[in-house]
């Protein structure tokens, strides 16, 4: 896949995400029905761009030790999250309304250590390697010093607001786009590389 649009999608789809869930909670109640399965969704597909770009910020900060555990983390939180939406949007379907959708919850949740793993250390894998990636490649100078600051924007707005999620998303575009003509560029100046490496000679 094109990184450069993995850095676009991702934020993207988790503002569709965050304006969903405004529209499902519009009548004092989230879930479940379609905004609800419809913004889980929605994140789910963020989430898979999002291991896109984990992976291509690991690349240009040069792949080290580092970046690789860092990247690593990401995706063990990328997982946990997948499994945290996935396990909402079950219990959305098999839930007839809101009251019912807690019971599950409880049942879920009360399950030896899906609180701690799906829940509670795991997602916070996914937020510690996004803002770790951006501050090393800042560090590095691959970017600009304000492209970290807008990605802990958006992963600290929904600890402060939840209903704030599409301006997080918003912030973490404009960082994203960033990202994305660097890799551009990085991209372009491989391939340059490349064509200009003279040509081994075959053995005789």
């Amino acid at each position: 896949m094109n990184p450069r649009i993995a850095f676009v999608a991702a934020p993207v789809l988790t503002f569709a995400y965050g304006v969903l869930r405004i529209l499902d909670g519009l009548d004092g109640s989230r879930g479940p029905g379609l905004a609800w399965t419809t913004g889980h969704l929605a994140f789910i597909g963020a989430l898979a761009f999002f291991a896109v770009t984990f992976r291509e910020m690991r690349r240009l900060a040069g792949g080290g030790r580092v970046a690789t555990g860092l990247a690593v983390a990401g995706h063990v939180g990328i997982a946990a999250l997948i499994a945290q939406f996935a396990i909402d949007i079950v219990v959305g379907f098999r839930s007839a309304d809101h009251a019912a959708m807690g019971v599950l919850f409880d049942q879920v949740q009360s399950v030896p250590g899906v609180q701690q793993v799906v829940y509670d250390f795991g997602p916070l894998l996914f937020f510690v390697a996004q803002i770790g990636l951006v501050l090393q490649l800042a560090v590095q100078r691959r970017v600009k010093a304000w492209t970290p600051v807008l990605v802990v924007a958006d992963v600290m707005v929904p600890f402060v607001e939840k209903d704030l999620m599409p301006l997080g998303a918003a912030c973490l575009l404009v960082s994203f786009l960033a990202l994305a003509r660097v890799s551009r560029a990085s991209r372009a100046a491989d391939g340059r590389h490349r064509v200009a490496e003279p040509a081994v000679p075959a053995a005789v």
